[in-house]
């Protein structure tokens, strides 16, 4: 019976990267083997954008429980969960293009205010989130701005906060 060895990991040859084709296989084990049990490792930005996503969402939802003018119009779990990342997306993306356009420009109202003016322009963007996602047809709707949106916006932040406390999404070093 003979024993098969195999060279060391450092002996092993790769292809040279300007000789690769153009279908190649990675070298690299897929991240998501090390959900089930394998060694790979999850790269910590990806895993992070997808745990504030997931963390904006349930924050979302927490928000259309807790808040009598923010509505959630489906009916189906399904259709309840894609929505709200749907409008984690939207509102990810609405915070990060035009927040620090508005802290950049309004500086001087941050300081006159001692920062509430966060809370309106929170509020805000909160909107604009809500009309973002109808123009989407999505089933997500904020009534008004004051308490529906202020206070949306408020729960969606604290929410989230705790959340990413507990859950380290990567991005912490």
């Amino acid at each position: 019976m003979a024993l098969e060895t195999h060279p060391p990991a450092s002996q092993t040859q790769r292809p040279h990267p300007d000789h690769e084709p153009a279908l190649s296989i990675s070298w690299a084990r897929p991240w998501c083997v090390a959900a089930w049990g394998g060694s790979g490792v999850a790269p910590s930005r990806d895993m992070g954008i997808i745990i504030r996503l997931v963390s904006t969402a349930v924050s979302l939802w927490i928000a259309t429980v807790v808040v009598g003018g923010i509505e959630l119009r489906t009916d189906s779990f399904g259709g309840k969960v894609g929505t709200l990342l749907a409008v984690a997306i939207i509102f990810g993306i609405v915070n990060a293009v035009l927040r620090p356009i508005i802290k950049t420009i309004g500086c001087g109202l941050y300081v006159l205010t001692l920062g509430l003016i966060s809370l309106v322009i929170n509020g805000l963007l909160f909107l604009l989130t809500s009309w973002i996602a109808g123009q989407f047809d999505l089933p997500f709707h904020v009534d008004h701005f004051w308490p529906s949106a202020v206070l949306g916006a408020l729960i969606v932040g604290i929410v989230s906060w705790i959340l990413n406390m507990l859950v380290p999404d990567g991005d912490d070093d």
